[in-house]
């Protein structure tokens, strides 16, 4: 009798880390801590939260992306109020500092110790955001790409014939929404190569992005059905023979300035210079004695123990 045998499909697992680790942070008690007393619940939290997304999405490679410039000052010349809101304090000799919680801060560098131990990729590229490592991988990916993310921006990438989809935590990994076309559009009106298009038209508080004053995501996602993508609407509005109403072509006329920057802003870079990088999962800890102290050190305890069972278990 003959058996066939059903391989799984080699997927590239993106992490918006950030993202995560934040989401870690506020889920998980601050009374998770290391030995010393100091916190380490973001830290055990993105452990578990990448174990449960190996369980269950079962990616060949994974790429934990980090913000090296959570604000670069290119994006900010274009649009000067981009995360103005997010910076801690103003300084003239060295770039904003994001407000992020105390107990927050100091487990970041023991979260890229722990994944370097540990022998997961982590990228991240000076002068760029997460985001834009994440575009770039995407782009150049040949595989089926999940990007986990909880920052709607990255919705522009989902392209169901690339097979990239977001999957966005709802409560947890556990609870993970899986973005593909059909939800954009019966959601938004629009497929993730839109999406950009409709961020920057209504406007994104959460990231300082003014949109176009009295133009809401309904309007926006209409203008788009109506016109097919920014260039189009901008084009309507020269046209005296397109469907706007006067409010609208006097809105998007006086809102032409930023309209003419905001693209390059709100889209994510897809050609960001990125170092070489081993992007399997590893089976084995890259360096099982650094491991071992950062486990002794900071108390990882189970949540290390369960990533590490589920990485062997990977074959």
């Amino acid at each position: 009798m003959m058996r066939y045998v059903t391989q799984r499909k080699r997927r590239l697992m993106l992490l918006d880390t950030a993202s995560l680790y934040f989401r870690a942070y506020f889920g998980v008690p601050e009374s998770v801590r290391a030995p010393d007393g100091t916190p380490v619940n973001a830290v055990r939290g993105l452990l578990e939260f990448v174990d449960r997304l190996v369980r269950d999405h079962r990616p060949h490679s994974l790429v934990a992306c980090m913000d090296a410039d959570w604000r670069p000052a290119w994006r900010v010349e274009l649009v000067p109020s981009y995360k103005a809101h997010r910076v801690a304090e103003e300084r003239a000799d060295g770039p904003d500092v994001e407000a992020v919680p105390d107990t927050l801060s100091p487990q970041v560098p023991v979260i890229e110790e722990v994944l370097d131990a540990l022998g997961i990729a982590r990228v991240g590229v000076a002068g760029y955001e997460a985001d834009d490592v994440i575009g770039t991988l995407t782009a150049r990916a040949t595989s089926p790409v999940d990007i986990v993310t909880g920052d709607r921006d990255l919705f522009q990438l989902v392209d169901d014939e690339r097979e990239v989809r977001v999957l966005y935590p709802l409560k947890g990994m556990g609870s993970l929404q899986v973005t593909d076309e059909a939800l954009l559009r019966g959601r938004y009106g629009v497929g993730g190569a839109g999406y950009a298009d409709l961020a920057l038209l209504r406007g994104d508080p959460s990231d300082g992005l003014p949109g176009v004053p009295g133009i809401g995501e309904k309007t926006a996602a209409k203008l788009l059905a109506e016109f097919g993508d920014l260039a189009g609407v901008l084009a309507a509005v020269g046209s005296p023979a397109a469907r706007l109403t006067p409010a609208q072509r006097r809105r998007l006329t006086e809102a032409a300035d930023y309209l003419a920057v905001a693209p390059r802003v709100v889209r994510v870079a897809t050609d960001v210079p990125l170092p070489a990088v081993r992007t399997e999962l590893p089976r084995t800890p890259r360096d099982p004695a650094a491991l071992e102290e950062l486990t002794a050190r900071w108390g990882l305890g189970g949540s290390l123990r369960r990533l590490l069972t589920t990485l062997r278990e990977e074959e």
